[in-house]
């Protein structure tokens, strides 16, 4: 747990990079130097000791830390003006639009969602300035509230592929990996030459098929049965054995099965509409009718698969792309 002196410390620093900002005045800054002196000589602090620092720095900034730890969402509707922004206004806004850039490139995550706020209240129908916050949010670990800035964004500009793009990045952070395909998925339609959000995509759909083969196919032992090798299976010897023909052939009249190959017939992408989710719910009904109905077969077509060697990685990922 922290100590005060780890918190003095974070305040001393922070006092510091407010008098570098040049934000202040000649006056002001003079008045912080005082104070930074007084918090020096009460608690026998110094943050340029490196004893200091090795005992009492911390790895954010305290203003980082007081965001990422704000139990209230900034609720931006009750100060936004929503009429048209004055010409001096929408400059005043792009300068701190910049400034923001600037912060983010600095990895200083809190000025910049501040420089993009205050850009947002002078001009609050500018998609690229919610964008543009959202991602401060999800570098500060706040990804709920970057995707509602997201949402914003795409109120204002319906076309804006790097707000999908966005929100799927936070949708991924929070493991919602149906979301995140659809927005990755949308960004694509937008912007087709886009590699990150092709990279992205693809994962996000391995991150579906994986789910719905752990998932699904665990139910009833069929995990390993399936993760026993389909890449280098002996289909015609497998398929000549009447007892599995007639498993094949229960599949297929399976209605969600069914209709997830003529969807996929039809270039429909059977990840829409839920169609993963259906996948996993019939695979889940299906290992366990089977399972159940002829424990020996299923058996029998593990020790098959088993030795025909080991399939493909399924869990080998591409290094997720940067926005």
């Amino acid at each position: 747990m922290a100590d005060v002196h780890q918190l003095v410390f974070s305040i001393l620093k922070f006092l510091e990079d407010q008098k570098k900002s040049g934000q202040l005045d000649d006056e002001a800054s003079e008045s912080l130097e005082v104070a930074v002196q007084c918090l020096e000589q009460v608690y026998k602090i110094n943050t340029s000791d490196e004893e200091h620092a090795r005992k009492y720095a911390v790895r954010q900034n305290l203003l980082d830390i007081f965001n990422a730890h704000l139990n209230e969402t900034e609720s931006d509707l009750a100060s936004l003006s929503l009429h048209e922004a004055t010409p001096e206004q929408k400059e005043e806004a792009e300068k701190l639009k910049n400034k923001g850039n600037e912060f983010m490139k600095s990895e200083k995550y809190s000025d910049a969602l501040e420089s993009y706020s205050q850009a947002i209240r002078l001009d609050a129908r500018n998609a690229v300035y919610f964008c543009n916050r959202a991602a401060a949010y999800s570098k500060l670990n706040k990804h709920q509230q970057a995707i509602e800035d997201c949402n914003r964004a795409l109120a204002i500009d319906p076309s804006y592929s790097k707000a999908y793009g966005r929100m799927g990045i936070a949708f991924t952070a929070l493991e919602d990996h149906e979301s995140a395909f659809e927005c990755y998925r949308k960004a694509l339609e937008l912007d087709p030459d886009n590699q990150s959000y092709q990279n992205n995509l693809e994962i996000a759909e391995q991150k579906l098929k994986e789910s719905a083969v752990q998932a699904g196919f665990n139910s009833g032992n069929l995990g390993n049965m399936l993760r026993g090798g389909l890449g280098n299976m002996d289909f015609g010897t497998l398929f000549s054995d009447p007892n599995i023909m007639n498993m094949a052939t229960t599949m297929m009249s399976n209605p969600q099965v069914q209709q997830m190959l003529a969807s996929l017939v039809s270039g429909t992408n059977p990840a829409e509409g839920g169609g993963f989710s259906s996948l996993l719910q019939a695979s889940q009904q299906m290992a366990a009718q089977m399972q159940q109905a002829n424990p020996e077969l299923v058996q029998h077509l593990r020790e098959q698969m088993r030795t025909q060697g080991e399939g493909p990685d399924i869990n080998k990922e591409q290094t997720d792309g940067k926005d």
